[in-house]
């Protein structure tokens, strides 16, 4: 499987396998899946069969809504309006169910199911007392007041996953047709990066940082099922979830490892990871709180070690060319938003030390970004 970039770098062109299984001529990838019982998708790298697509990117490096334009100016003046901001996140939650409930998906069921659940019992076994919470992780985000800080949240951040994955590939027949391209892709592009980059070096220690609920999590330890696998966030109603789930599932070899703990500060041990994952992490937190996660992971990972992060991406014609009414309602959600994407994020990277940094678009509004901690460094 072949990643590669035309020379105008107006497309990202992915060898992969799902075109073909789609039909029409439609632009898509893809790999063969399963469901566990937690209802999260894993795929495998076996079975591939070859087809080119081609995500485009936009004209500009970042959408104007997000730059300093009368256009941004204006949104943010209207969010800032307390009243008018309340209806807008209202708004907002009820977009995001009643879409996802169009498409087949099961949205207040779900998360009904996890709430009428025994998950409660799993919070004590994962929660850190001790944490201090960074101040912009005290914010509403995706029309929360508590943020990531509630059950409510907890319950339903799979579900929005599945909402967020037919958004970004509104092509696909299925759910599972969709996840597989947008997994898929993001996982081949780490694979390929380690496989160019690290030496030879396998990958046996897994760090994913912003684990949410662990879906991410869960195809990191299918995709790489020797490796000790660790899942990390600073919501423990987020991980109390995802040590749920995970017990309900078949055992693993290498069970996964859940921590509470804040991104920038682990407290685990330096040059101890072959691989950091951030997995939609970056575009909810301000620019400082960037920069601090970048240069902790740089301490994690071994020389030669592999930085992934998959976000929404700043290039993207149909991130760029979105609506009015659609990225307003975004920013009433994402207080960081702009900061995401006016943060010159592979700078950042370099600045951190990592090298080899590259970008591309795996889906038509996610980029993964990838970089290697150099062979000889202090």
């Amino acid at each position: 499987m072949a990643l590669w970039a035309t020379s105008s770098s107006q497309k990202l062109f992915l060898a992969s396998s799902a075109a073909t299984r789609y039909g029409n001529g439609r632009r898509m990838s893809g790999r063969n899946g399963r469901r566990d019982s937690g209802s999260v998708l894993h795929v495998g790298m076996a079975e591939m069969e070859t087809a080119s697509i081609a995500y485009e990117e936009g004209d500009r490096k970042r959408p104007n809504w997000a730059d300093d334009t009368p256009l941004s100016r204006l949104v943010e003046a209207l969010i800032s309006f307390k009243p008018l901001y309340s209806l807008l996140k209202l708004g907002a939650r009820q977009v995001f169910i009643s879409t996802a409930e169009k498409k087949s998906i099961p949205w207040r069921q779900m998360a009904n199911e996890i709430l009428e659940s025994d998950v409660y019992k799993e919070l004590d076994t994962i929660r850190n007392p001790s944490l201090q919470y960074p101040d912009y992780y005290l914010n509403p985000f995706h029309a929360y007041d508590e943020g990531n800080l509630s059950w409510l949240a907890a319950a339903e951040a799979e579900v929005a996953t599945m909402s967020m994955t037919l958004r970004a590939i509104p092509y696909a027949p299925t759910l599972e047709k969709g996840t597989q391209e947008m997994r898929g892709n993001w996982l081949r592009a780490i694979k390929q990066h380690h496989m160019m980059h690290s030496g030879n070096a396998k990958i046996e220690t897994v760090l994913d940082i912003g684990c949410s609920v662990g879906v991410s999590t869960g195809f990191l330890a299918d995709e790489f099922p020797s490796a000790k696998v660790t899942g990390l966030d600073l919501s423990p109603y987020f991980l109390s979830v995802a040590q749920y789930k995970e017990k309900k599932r078949p055992p693993r070899k290498n069970p996964i490892t859940w921590i509470h703990a804040a991104g920038e500060n682990t407290g685990l041990p330096s040059k101890s990871f072959d691989l950091v994952s951030f997995g939609y992490v970056f575009h909810e937190c301000p620019e400082r709180a960037i920069i601090d996660l970048v240069n902790e992971a740089f301490r994690l990972l071994k020389p030669g070690g592999t930085l992934a992060i998959t976000d929404q991406a700043p290039k993207s014609k149909i991130i760029q060319e979105l609506p009015p009414a659609i990225f307003t309602l975004m920013k009433s959600t994402e207080p960081f938003l702009n900061e995401y994407y006016l943060t010159d994020l592979e700078g950042r990277l370099r600045e951190a030390g990592f090298v080899n940094v590259n970008s591309m678009l795996t889906d038509p509004r996610h980029m993964t970004m990838t970089a290697t901690v150099p062979h000889q460094h202090d």
